[in-house]
């Protein structure tokens, strides 16, 4: 993704550039986006550019055989289910819609990555779905009833995330509590003045 976005010179110049340009205020629309393309080809050399690979053309293979084995496991997990853990969406649904939902729907010029994600149904179908569910509204703006029902689901996703926020915190408080991880009393040890000062005190 950050490849494909920012520092494919095709993508770059013919979509990135322009549209984070157009929403982007004078005069950071002339720097920003530069920026963000050579920190992205400094952080994926950083992570992929190990020996034998040192320059960006030769990271390019490896970057988009990874991405596309990510995509194929993320297809296997999901298989026929409508979301990773069933029939509700949780925190990962969302996680990887942010991923692939503009993947999905952005005109690249280069659409190498692209065309992989269009060969995997499943994880088009959850983009689909989770832009119906959450994104869509008719041209007369939303029905009370559907309204409801969109934020009903938006609650209940909700209230998912945050029961698993607090499940993530009560783990950490009961392992720092286990008693592997309590602190030990420190016993003070005398220091060399006080054995020697305690010699004079013998009988």
């Amino acid at each position: 993704m950050l490849h494909t976005f920012w520092v494919d010179a095709e993508n770059y110049s013919s979509l990135t550039r322009p549209w984070y340009s157009s929403h982007t205020p004078f005069p950071l629309r002339y720097y920003l986006p530069g920026k963000m393309s050579r920190e992205a080809s400094n952080r994926i050399l950083v992570t992929k550019g190990q020996p034998p690979l040192y320059s960006l053309n030769e990271v390019e293979a490896q970057v988009y055989k990874d991405a596309k084995e990510c995509l194929n496991l993320l297809s296997n997990r999901l298989g026929a289910s409508h979301y990773f853990f069933g029939e509700m969406p949780t925190s990962l649904d969302a996680f990887v819609f942010g991923f692939l939902a503009p993947l999905y729907k952005a005109h690249l010029s280069k659409i190498q990555l692209q065309e992989h994600l269009k060969q995997l149904p499943n994880l088009c179908e959850l983009c689909d779905r989770i832009l119906g569910a959450y994104f869509t509204e008719n041209a007369e703006g939303s029905s009370p009833a559907g309204q409801e029902a969109i934020d009903a689901n938006l609650q209940k996703l909700t209230q998912l995330v945050n029961q698993e926020s607090n499940l993530i915190e009560k783990m950490d408080d009961n392992l720092w509590r286990s008693p592997q991880n309590r602190p030990r009393a420190l016993h003070p040890t005398p220091s060399s003045a006080d054995r020697d000062s305690s010699q004079f005190l013998k009988p």
